[in-house]
This record gives structure tokens, C-alpha cells and sequence, in this order.
């Protein structure tokens, strides 16, 4: 009895043993698989980021871009070898555009593609570099201006995102789409207008609805019947936002003040028919007001006194209109 008690001591005593070596072997075991397991994550290579055109696929928030890019058959080009730097605009600044401009652009393969191509700078420029930057050459062969004074802006549009690297270069987020000088706004104004003219001065500026202010300012002063006679004239016309960007409480003033505004309007207008051809062989131009305008030529910028021509040569039966981002006042005004 006592040497059966012994063996069977001597038994579990042993069992117990092999179970804790067991549970030594097992739990060194899953040690080196875990380290094996984290060896392997870490030292993974990382995955092709896709180019240009994958990674806006993918974003969700650049459908426009893709679409317009798709419609333009440059989407090849996208994904070449590049390396490109692409300024992005989102869906929403897609969606500020003026109502139709963007169904215009993809009904105008020429026009989209270079509007397309404006947002393009050959070679990889990512931020570190941009800030560095006054300016930067577009695949459209026009400048795009970059200004770091108040975060980063190009022309009018802000970056809000920057270094989305792709494998064929590298894309920069903007929140506006950024339109070639001299493109875009005479686009969509003969888009409003037709090819062919539709009535007086008068009658195009109604019809445009982009210069409600100043057919009113025209209305109040009482020169509808002379912007409606024969003429010619040449009108520089500002546009609603031009007119919106005075001083608060400007328009109504003017409208209490009927010679000032007379005089104000009439600064606008220049007797005959002067096209765009020869607006910028002019470095001035007397006004039916009686002063002259400045007229300055930068590179593809004209400027009347302090306010730029943004479209040109819109006919009228009675004369022609260049359309202009500003008000312009008489000299002592």
C-alpha cells in the first residue's frame, strides 16, 4: 500500500513537471510568432500610392475634377509618368461656379482642357517649395500667382491641403477653380449673350443679369434713353460684385445724389465704337464725362484706370462693352 502511494506521488509529481515544461515551450512558441508578426508589419514595403488620377478617383471629394478630366481625355496624361503638380479644385469649388459654366466647359472640350491644364506645373513642387514661389508656369503656358502673405493663395483660390503625394507627382488641395487670364468670364458672358448682338446697350446689360446695379444706376439717372440711341458707344461695364465691393452705404448715396451719379456713369462711357483691338493701343481715352480714363497694358492684363478688363468686345446694336471688376471714379471724386 504504502509503495503503490509512492508511485502514484512520483507519477503526478512527474505529470506536473512535463505540464510546466509544456507551458515553457508553448509560451516561448507564441513569443517568437508575435515578434516574427511585428518584424513583419514593421518592414513592410509601403503600397503604390496610385497616380495622380487614381488618388482622386479614390478621394471621393474630387469627382468634378476626374469628370472634367475624364471629358477632356486627359486622364492618360494623369497618369504618365510625369511627375506633375496638380492644384486641386474640390466638388465645392467646382460648385461655386457661376450657374452653366461648368456645363459650358464640358460642352467645350478646347476651353475645358485649358482651364484643366491652368491648374498643371510641370515637375513635383511640393509645399516647402511653393512658398518659396511668386509665381508658377502652368501646363496652359499662362502664370498662376502664389502669395504666402496670408496663408497660401493662387490668384484667388486658397490651398487648404497640401503634399498628397502620388506615385507620378504630387497634388495640392485649392478651394476655387482657377480660370486663365482673360478666360472664363467673357466665356460665360457670350455663352449669356449669343454670337449675335441683342439689342442696345441697355438691352445686353438687362439680358446678361450680371449688371443689375448698374442698369438700376443708369435707370435712376435717367440714361436709358441715351444708352439706347444710336450711339455708338463704348461702355466699360461693372459688374454686380464690382459695385457690391464699394464702400457700405456708396450705391444708396449715389442714388440720393443724381448729378454725382451722372457723372460717375458717365465716366464709364466712351463716344464710338472702341473694340479690344484698339483699347489696347490707347494709354487714354476721353470719357462723355469730360476726364480722361488711364488705360495700362501689362503682359495680358488691361487695366482701365484701377479697375481690370475681364471680358471684352460684348456687342450691342449701338456700340460695343468691355466688362470691368471695378468702379471707376472721376478725377476729384
Amino acid at each position: 500500500m504504502r509503495l503503490t502511494k509512492k508511485i502514484a506521488l512520483l507519477t503526478l509529481a512527474v505529470a506536473l513537471v512535463a505540464a510546466a515544461c509544456g507551458g515553457d515551450d508553448d509560451e516561448a512558441t507564441n513569443t517568437t510568432v508575435a515578434a516574427t508578426q511585428a518584424t513583419t508589419t514593421t518592414t513592410e514595403a509601403p503600397a503604390d500610392p496610385g497616380t495622380i488620377v487614381d488618388i482622386a478617383v479614390a478621394a471621393g471629394s474630387f469627382d468634378t475634377l476626374v469628370t472634367a478630366v475624364t471629358a477632356a481625355g486627359l486622364a492618360d496624361t494623369l497618369s504618365g509618368e510625369g511627375p506633375f503638380t496638380v492644384f486641386a479644385p474640390t466638388d465645392d469649388a467646382f460648385a461655386a461656379l457661376p450657374e452653366g459654366a461648368l456645363e459650358g466647359l464640358l460642352a467645350d472640350t478646347d476651353a475645358l482642357t485649358e482651364v484643366l491644364l491652368y491648374h498643371v506645373v510641370s515637375g513635383d513642387v511640393r509645399a516647402a517649395d511653393v512658398v518659396n514661389l511668386a509665381t508658377a508656369t502652368t501646363l496652359a503656358g499662362a502664370d498662376i500667382t502664389i502669395d504666402v502673405m496670408d496663408g497660401v493663395m493662387l490668384n484667388a483660390s486658397n490651398v487648404i491641403q497640401t503634399d498628397i503625394v502620388a506615385s507620378n507627382g504630387v497634388i495640392h488641395v485649392i478651394d476655387a477653380v482657377l480660370l486663365p487670364p482673360g478666360f472664363g468670364e467673357e466665356d460665360a458672358m457670350d455663352d449669356d449673350m449669343g454670337d449675335e448682338a441683342v439689342g442696345t446697350i441697355v438691352d445686353v446689360a438687362v439680358g446678361a443679369g450680371t449688371f443689375e446695379t448698374l442698369v438700376a444706376a443708369v435707370q435712376a439717372a435717367g440714361l436709358v434713353d441715351t444708352l439706347t440711341g444710336d450711339g455708338p458707344f463704348t461702355v466699360f461695364a461693372p459688374t454686380d460684385e464690382a459695385f457690391a465691393a464699394l464702400p457700405e452705404g456708396t450705391v444708396a448715396a449715389l442714388l440720393e445724389d443724381i448729378p454725382a451719379l451722372t457723372d460717375i456713369l458717365l465716366y464709364h462711357v466712351v463716344a464710338g465704337e472702341v473694340k479690344a483691338a484698339d483699347v489696347v493701343g490707347l494709354d487714354s481715352a476721353t470719357t462723355v464725362q469730360g476726364s480722361d480714363i488711364t488705360i495700362t497694358i501689362d503682359g495680358e492684363t488691361v487695366m482701365v484706370d484701377a479697375a481690370n478688363v475681364i471680358a471684352t468686345d460684348v456687342m450691342a446694336s449701338n456700340g460695343v462693352i468691355h466688362v470691368i471688376d471695378a468702379v471707376i471714379l472721376p478725377p476729384g471724386n
